[in-house]
């Protein structure tokens, strides 16, 4: 994985792996970055972008649930809940059909904050989208979610080695093609 290769399609996959590396330094960067600035630590930020990809695909994240995405006890989910609700990031509704079950939805000053300093990434990202047609966006599309199942896969595997409780794997956030 980190050898250079020699012939065209290996210098290619190099390419990409280093691509990807570099893109997810900088990503975490960035995600450090607006951490700090609202005073959240790593996983409060895992957390909130949990309850964001939720929301996207219009199915709220519970507790539970969350606790298995970020594999917590439910202890520390339920303080990183109230932690991050007495912050005004995030908020607790009943579900409307079944009273018991508590969901999480980012709050309005959540929202907020998360759109002005997000905001201008999303307009470069969608920049960068424009100038790929459909048919390379499926591919990079497809290509991506292999990735990032791979990524998983991966990750439960070392969980699995560090003797980690077994928790239900998280979601692929868009949804499991």
């Amino acid at each position: 994985m980190y050898r250079r290769r020699d012939d065209p399609r290996g210098r290619m996959v190099a390419e990409i792996t280093n691509d990807l590396r570099r893109y997810s330094f900088d990503a975490q960067h960035v995600g450090h970055a607006f951490a700090g600035l609202h005073g959240l630590n790593a996983t409060d930020l895992q957390a909130l972008i949990a309850v964001m990809e939720a929301e996207l695909v219009g199915e709220p994240i519970t507790p539970g649930r969350l606790g298995e995405v970020l594999n917590l006890s439910s202890g520390s989910v339920t303080a990183l809940v109230d932690r991050l609700e007495r912050a005004g990031h995030i908020r607790r509704d009943r579900d409307t059909v079944d009273r018991r079950k508590v969901l999480l939805h980012y709050a309005d000053r959540g929202a907020t904050l998360a759109q002005s300093f997000f905001g201008p990434l999303g307009r470069r990202t969608d920049e960068v989208m424009a100038r790929f047609t459909d048919d390379e966006l499926a591919v990079v599309h497809r290509f991506m979610s292999e990735m990032m199942r791979s990524m998983r896969a991966h990750r439960d595997e070392v969980r699995a080695a560090r003797g980690e409780p077994r928790r239900a794997a998280a979601p692929d956030p868009a949804g499991d093609r």
